[in-house]
């Protein structure tokens, strides 16, 4: 069973609001970022996790934010999985914050 994420983000933002407005789905649910925010900032702006982990019931939300560790890698609704801190949010990203059926 997925355990569905709370709706409230993580992180508010505070400046940069006049921003064009990025579309991207996050768990099939519609969502709105930034341009230039990256994967990681437009997920915690809507939602308090960045992804639960595929070993167990934990949930991550980034920590080395430089690229160096595993903890920010989210899944796509095709399969593939990116670096949340350091792939650009980009128009009809569909991302999973629990592995797709498909994962191995």
């Amino acid at each position: 069973m997925i355990t569905p994420l709370p709706t409230k983000g993580r992180i508010h933002r505070l400046a940069e609001t006049g921003r064009a407005s990025v579309a991207f789905t996050l768990d099939g649910v519609a969502q709105v970022g930034m341009a230039g925010d990256t994967v990681l900032t437009a997920v915690l702006t809507v939602a308090p996790v960045l992804r639960w982990s595929e070993f167990g019931a934990e949930v991550r939300a980034g920590f080395c934010l430089m690229g160096a560790c595993q903890d920010c890698w989210i899944w796509q609704e095709d399969g593939a999985r990116l670096r949340g801190c350091s792939t650009p949010i980009a128009e009809g990203m569909r991302l999973l914050t629990h592995p797709p059926e498909s994962w191995p």
